[in-house]
């Protein structure tokens, strides 16, 4: 994987003036899109789409800046169709636009070429095994927020708060397969895990095909398929959000297995009373390498 992902970095300077297929790219480097995208924006800290816009804009500002081009000429290289889509993504990247640094020779940031490499140093044991799960269901309460990488997400916390304690027992009272007990459920998640982007939330619980299911719960259909459970225990959610950081960066170079569609499930075995310690198992949808 680690090697795919610099191979990644090397195509991305290849077609820095061209279309990106990310798609095409995977297939010729034996993964998928999905795996690809999500392994390079938990290793590199931001999304493959926005390093692509960055790197783009970084060779592109030297055009600006030494050629005898018109700005219209540069935007259309780097896959612009006219002066303003080319300014507006210049000045996210740089802060100013073309024009401003034309005249200027500046202000510019430079975002430079990433390269990955595995190292063992302050490594931690990762406590996984694989599971082999026919199909299930996940039902409970759902709702659209925003993904937050760090601490405690409100717009989650609120979803959950809402809820009446009377509620949270009828759910876990409904739950009869794994992962056992109430669930933190995240599914349609973006690609490339973009701060912001939008995901769905569901706080409930695994059911078999044939359960019944009270009215006015959300039903994510889960089909069978392999899982890697990740046993995570500590400060939370920090803990949780290292676990997945480390798993990304030491568990899946050093396996023959990469992520597939599919929910993301959190469930929590045991935890303190005010939630500041929890004992949890992660799992991700997994298929063979």
């Amino acid at each position: 994987m680690i090697s795919a992902l610099n191979r990644l970095v090397d195509l991305v300077e290849e077609g820095l003036t061209a279309d990106f297929d990310v798609k095409e790219v995977a297939r010729t480097l034996g993964t998928t899109e999905y795996h690809l995208r999500r392994m390079f924006s938990s290793l590199a800290g931001m999304p493959l789409s926005e390093y692509v816009r960055r790197r783009r804009m970084t060779v592109a500002a030297a055009d600006v800046v030494r050629s005898e081009q018109d700005l219209l000429s540069v935007a259309v290289r780097y896959g612009y169709g006219s002066t303003e889509a080319f300014g507006r993504a210049f000045r996210a990247v740089h802060g100013a636009g073309p024009g401003e640094v034309r005249r200027a020779g500046g202000p510019l940031r430079t975002q430079s070429q990433l390269r990955f490499r595995l190292t063992v140093e302050g490594s931690e044991r990762i406590d996984t095994r694989i599971v082999e799960h026919p199909e299930f269901r996940l039902v409970g309460h759902a709702v659209r927020v925003p993904l937050v990488h760090q601490g405690i997400n409100p717009h989650i916390r609120q979803h959950i708060t809402a809820l009446p304690a009377e509620e949270h027992l009828r759910l876990k009272a409904l739950g009869d397969t794994e992962p056992a007990g109430l669930l933190a459920v995240s599914d349609d998640l973006d690609p490339d895990r973009a701060e912001g982007s939008e995901l769905t939330y569901l706080h409930g619980v695994a059911v078999s095909p044939d359960t019944p299911v009270p009215g006015g719960l959300e039903i994510i259909k889960v089909p069978a398929g392999r899982w890697v459970v990740i046993r995570t225990a500590g400060p939370h959610p920090q803990t949780l959000q290292k676990t997945w950081a480390t798993t990304a960066a030491e568990w899946f170079p050093s396996n023959p297995w990469r992520l597939r569609p599919g929910p993301e499930i959190v469930a929590v075995l045991d935890h303190a009373d005010d939630f500041s310690t929890a004992t949890s198992e992660l799992w991700l949808p997994v298929e063979p390498a």
